[in-house]
């Protein structure tokens, strides 16, 4: 019994320091929020928050803009890019990235054949051989699910190449002439 009374009480006193430790730590980070006054001085239109921005240096004056010139080109006004979109144009694509220079068909294959995979690398814009990295795979499958893909050093990336090359001088002849 006495064993009893000891525990209820030190059970008490633990609970009531529990329950005080947590009301003070409730208390205190109640306390220590900061809040921030709210800036009303932010302009509701555009024009004027553009403006402000710029003179925080937090943007770019499109004014300043207007009278640059850059080297950009679009992919349509690119005869290197459009020359091979148009030479691959019967194969189903899965990669067409202008910004990253690179165009992946998916795997072709003819009726029965091994399937083909083809890769263009642009190096440049320039209108060259050397311009293009063309990579071919073949994929090699037997009865069952046993696939090898082989890279392929064979005419039909200099026919490519050169079937580009020949199409994006015609393109470069055409926008020169507009």
């Amino acid at each position: 019994m006495i064993n009893y009374l000891k525990f209820k009480s030190s059970f008490k006193i633990l609970l009531s320091k529990t329950l005080i430790f947590f009301s003070i730590l409730f208390l205190t980070s109640c306390g220590a929020i900061n809040y921030k006054k709210v800036d009303n001085s932010v302009p509701i239109s555009g024009e004027e928050r553009a403006k402000k921005n710029i003179a925080e240096g937090r943007g770019v004056s499109l004014g300043g803009l207007r009278n640059s010139r850059t080297t950009y080109e679009f992919s349509t006004s690119n005869p290197l890019w459009r020359a091979s979109l148009e030479t691959l144009d019967f194969l189903p694509l899965t990669v067409v990235d202008y910004s990253g220079g690179i165009i992946v068909s998916d795997w072709y294959s003819s009726q029965g054949e091994d399937a083909l995979k083809i890769t263009i690398r642009f190096l440049s814009n320039e209108i060259r051989a050397d311009s293009l990295k063309i990579i071919v795979h073949q994929k090699k499958c037997d009865v069952g699910t046993n696939c090898k893909v082989i890279p392929l050093n064979t005419r039909i990336i200099s026919e490519l190449t050169a079937s580009i090359i020949k199409k994006a001088a015609i393109i470069d002849k055409e926008i020169q002439k507009k």
